[in-house]
């Protein structure tokens, strides 16, 4: 996502999400981390940026105090005319491609399960007894294991690496 400039990410991010999006709990996690750009992507049609995914570095941290590295998928985030193309869906397909070989930890996301996954193999298997620097709703705590590294399923938060 390098040729992209940032502030098109975030104005595409506004139309998407609506400016409350800083406040949701999915921000806290990843708060002063810089997007993985192995695993983060940008789709452009005719010179314009239409869909974006990024990807952060985050940790799971257990009451023992050992930390297991973590990508945190999102936003997915799809220009609102253009909505409902299946072009999310190809953001994510990309990513999971590149995370089978670049990614240097297991991913956790916060999204609806029933969307993730049925396309994309993402669970709350894993995420029981995991908790975040914020509300959510636990079934939306979804995981996926990739790349050969496993997930950690002790209690514990997650937040930046």
């Amino acid at each position: 996502m390098s040729d992209i400039e940032p502030q098109a990410v975030e104005a595409l991010l506004d139309a998407a999400f609506g400016s409350g999006r800083f406040g949701r709990t999915a921000y806290r996690i990843r708060e002063g981390a810089d997007a993985v750009p192995a695993l983060s992507f940008a789709l452009v049609e005719g010179g314009v940026l239409i869909g974006t995914i990024q990807c952060w570095p985050v940790a799971h941290r257990a009451a023992d105090g050992a930390a297991t590295p973590l990508v945190m998928v999102g936003p997915v985030a799809v220009r609102p005319d253009v909505q409902r193309g299946g072009h999310g869906r190809a953001l994510m397909a990309h990513m999971l491609a590149a995370a089978e070989t670049r990614a240097d930890s297991a991913l956790m996301m916060i999204g609806d399960p029933e969307y993730y996954g049925r396309f994309f193999a993402f669970t709350a298997e894993a995420t029981g007894a995991w908790d975040l620097p914020g509300p959510f709703e636990r079934r939306r705590l979804l995981a996926r294991a990739v790349n050969g590294h496993a997930l950690p399923t002790a209690a514990g938060t997650i937040g930046p690496r």
